[in-house]
């Protein structure tokens, strides 16, 4: 049976402090206003000035040649692989990656991949690792094709891949012949959390996209970018998956908006993780793990609560959280103040002391 979406306890109040995900945010009515003055026309047809506006302007923050527009970040790493890799192919990932657990099994379904999990603490593999994953070039083994990581690390706890061994373990793919490519759902979350701009981050990767829809607080999309060849060939994909719209400027207006005015300030979602994973740590029986971002995981076993008892409680209460792999998890976004911060630690450890 598949489930419906996620849905409050009946007899929850609404919801006032959201750390369930940053896919909760809301467009600001600055945001809003951008979108209503937006420039539009039918990006199917490739006639939407601000569709191109985004696009030119995603390829030169990446430092790629070119880019293109989709309504969702799934879309774009279906599309990516699709574009990478041959049915039969494999690819080469983390076991906790967002193509293996997030994306309803698509690339079993639709790209016909094998995805080898590779192990490694906090979402990460080491260049290594990479090289003992190198299958014989026979007839036995499915041929390798693409290497892929995530940053930053969802289930990893929001951890920025250092530079280096993001750079090695793409150094070791291209030796092999393979394409690399990065699934940047928070890439500007890792790229404002280590300073380091995000052209530099991605220059060893032949793919990668950005969501607008996690901390940039857009409404709607994600942009790939790439080389004009690989763009190029991912327009094909794009329209067989349905990706092509209309006047897809209003949303793409939402997306520049956040390019301009909320990268910057997603340094202070992370000092709002911060802020939570320290009041989380005085709570007796949480084990918290130190954000590198704007995620928080915490383990509340030794407080005798499951997650599932302390998302209902905190619902009754109206406050959101996630779980994630028998941990919970706490997403700062910009619709979380800091004041919402301290207000969250009191709820929690009112919750877990019934316990």
């Amino acid at each position: 049976m598949v489930h419906a979406p996620n849905r409050p306890p009946a007899g929850a109040p609404p919801v006032r402090i959201n750390l369930y995900s940053d896919t909760q945010t809301r467009p600001t009515p600055a945001m809003k206003e951008a979108m209503m003055r937006a420039e539009v026309g039918d990006e199917q047809h490739g006639d939407d000035p601000t569709v191109h506006e985004l696009c030119d302007r995603m390829a030169a923050l990446m430092g790629k040649q070119a880019a293109m527009y989709l309504p969702s970040g799934t879309m774009c790493n279906v599309i990516a692989i699709l574009t990478h890799c041959g049915k039969g192919d494999e690819v080469i990932a983390h076991e906790t990656s967002h193509i293996l657990h997030s994306e309803g099994g698509t690339h079993a379904a639709l790209t016909g991949v094998q995805i080898m999990p590779m192990k490694g603490p906090r979402g990460m593999f080491t260049a290594d690792d990479v090289r003992a994953a190198i299958r014989p070039k026979t007839r036995y083994a499915p041929p390798q094709r693409l290497l892929e990581v995530e940053q930053t690390a969802n289930i990893g706890g929001g951890a920025i891949w250092p530079l280096a061994q993001l750079n090695a373990v793409a150094e070791v793919a291209h030796e092999q012949g393979w394409s690399t490519h990065m699934d940047g759902a928070r890439l500007m979350n890792a790229c404002v959390g280590a300073g380091i701009a995000a052209k530099d981050m991605v220059a060893h990767y032949d793919s990668v996209w950005l969501d607008f829809t996690k901390g940039l607080g857009a409404p709607l999309g994600a942009v790939l970018c790439g080389d004009e060849e690989f763009i190029g060939r991912a327009w094909r994909w794009k329209q067989r998956l349905g990706g092509s719209m209309r006047q897809a400027g209003i949303c793409a207006a939402a997306c520049i908006y956040a390019l301009d005015h909320n990268i910057d300030r997603l340094a202070e979602d992370h000092a709002n993780a911060k802020a939570l994973a320290r009041g989380l740590r005085q709570i007796p029986g949480v084990v918290v793990e130190e954000p590198d971002t704007n995620l928080v995981f915490f383990d509340i076993r030794g407080a005798g609560m499951t997650v599932e008892q302390l998302q209902a409680k905190l619902a009754m209460r109206g406050v959101a959280v996630s779980g994630l792999g028998g941990r919970v998890r706490a997403c700062t976004h910009l619709d979380v103040t800091a004041p919402m911060i301290e207000e969250a630690v009191s709820e929690i450890r009112t919750a877990l002391a019934a316990a």
